[in-house]
């Protein structure tokens, strides 16, 4: 049995964009909870040379709506890097879901052949549609979750696991 790239990307994403939004009510009811300044937790990094929560946060949002427009064939929404509250990324994660749920399944039709073109700043790959999400898209997308979830651990955060691996009826979301 096969399974769509539809039924491969955007419940998965939606999955993981019901944790962020879970991770971000949780992390702003720790700051509440413990007189936090909120800023503790929006600018914490795991490493220096790592990007803090908020960024990790903004990363998952994009990785999200690029991976489906791009399988899908069309044109993700443009979010500016400005969020500094619990509330503006949640906002950014609201958005970010909307988006994906008014992708249509018929534009993933046929997109498994798709090429997708994959620009850095000294590299260039193309690669179809079905090796840019197994290899790139959802790994990319769950090194920032888990990220963000590591960030909330060291700052003290009550996560775990079973908040990680979210909702497991699809109906929930």
């Amino acid at each position: 049995m096969s399974i769509s790239l539809y039924r491969a990307t955007v419940p998965v994403y939606l999955r993981g964009l019901s944790v962020m939004a879970d991770y971000l009510q949780t992390a702003r009811a720790h700051c509440e909870a413990n007189s936090l300044d909120p800023a503790t937790i929006l600018q914490a990094k795991l490493a220096p040379d790592m990007l803090d929560f908020v960024a990790q946060v903004q990363r998952v949002s994009d990785t999200a709506k690029f991976a489906v427009a791009r399988i899908a064939g069309g044109e993700s929404p443009k979010f500016d890097d400005n969020e500094t509250t619990f509330d503006q990324l949640r906002d950014r994660i609201a958005n970010t879901e909307a988006y994906i749920a008014s992708v249509h399944e018929d534009r993933f039709v046929g997109a498994e052949s798709r090429p997708i073109t994959l620009k850095f700043k000294d590299h260039q790959t193309t690669m179809d549609a079905v090796d840019y999400l197994l290899k790139f898209a959802l790994p990319n997308f769950y090194f920032h979750v888990t990220t963000t979830h590591d960030i909330l651990r060291a700052q003290g955060v009550a996560v775990g696991k079973t908040d990680y691996l979210g909702p497991y009826e699809m109906e929930k979301i």
